[in-house]
């Protein structure tokens, strides 16, 4: 897949009216068909970053660019970059208004100024994307919140956006609805939707992302997840936890069990795997 960076600040300043300042002389790249995740801990910036790359905020100093050209912050632009980047927040009832989840997915292909068949095109589409084509006539308030989220994202990703970035997505779902949201995204990246996740869940940002962005004191910090999540200086100044999985490899690798350039167990189901395949003698790898 390309790598070319679709959205990123350049040396991006905010500060919110009388506070302090959040973020200053940011750089920071979201790249074409790699998934992100973004981590950080709470007040480091995340949330106004975010706002930032997807044209709900306006930088004090730097600037925001969309495949190397400057945003202009005047409505054709702001269309553009919205048409770019599309941002879920983490409660979807913030992001949700209109009586039916149809009516709700509708709302901003409409005010493209679409034709009708295009808009009911991108209706269909996004629900059948989300699992949620059953769900069109059914009344906003009388939805689950697994189907309040994903009636949110299904909002989103009907604009078509190059870039949909999630905040806290798997936030207040159960295990199962975890996981059918992460089936949902990685249909959504195949189908050419580059992803960026907000999450303060080391071991599934380890999983699920090519990426890791850790926001710590002195910037961010981005790079392959797999070496940014071992980095224990980073995690410690985003005031983060060792994932899981980085530190099982750790210990395999200290007992012999994992050697080479084999890449350590990301999930249970992983380390599963690594274990059989060691007992049955087989060289110690991860699927």
């Amino acid at each position: 897949m390309s790598e070319n960076v679709l959205v990123a600040l350049r040396g991006v300043s905010f500060t919110y009216e009388d506070g302090p300042p959040v973020l200053s002389g940011l750089d920071f790249e979201v790249r074409e068909g790699r998934a992100l995740a973004l981590l950080g801990r709470n007040g480091s910036g995340k949330t106004t970053l975010m706002r930032l790359l997807s044209g709900g905020l306006r930088p004090d100093g730097g600037e925001v660019t969309v495949e190397g050209r400057a945003v202009r912050y005047d409505r054709k632009g702001l269309t553009a970059l919205r048409t770019t980047v599309q941002l879920v927040v983490q409660d979807p009832d913030d992001q949700l208004f209109a009586a039916s989840v149809g009516q709700d997915v509708s709302f901003g292909p409409l005010n493209l100024g679409l034709s009708d068949t295009e808009v009911r095109a991108r209706v269909a589409e996004s629900l059948a994307a989300l699992d949620i084509t059953a769900l069109a006539d059914r009344p906003t308030h009388l939805l689950s919140y697994g189907q309040r989220k994903r009636t949110a994202i299904a909002g989103a990703i009907a604009m078509r956006p190059r870039v949909l970035i999630l905040d806290e997505p798997t936030a207040g779902l159960d295990p199962d609805g975890q996981e059918r949201l992460l089936a949902t995204l990685d249909g959504l990246r195949a189908s050419g939707t580059t992803v960026v996740m907000a999450t303060h869940d080391v071991d599934l940002a380890l999983r699920w992302a090519d990426d890791a962005a850790l926001l710590t004191p002195s910037g961010a910090h981005t790079g392959p997840a797999a070496g940014m999540l071992a980095r224990t200086d980073l995690l410690a100044g985003a005031g983060l936890r060792l994932p899981w999985g980085v530190a099982v490899a750790r210990l395999l690798r200290t007992r012999g069990l994992l050697t080479g350039p084999a890449p350590g167990p990301r999930s249970p189901e992983e380390l599963a795997a690594l274990a059989a395949g060691t007992a049955d003698g087989g060289d110690a790898h991860v699927p």
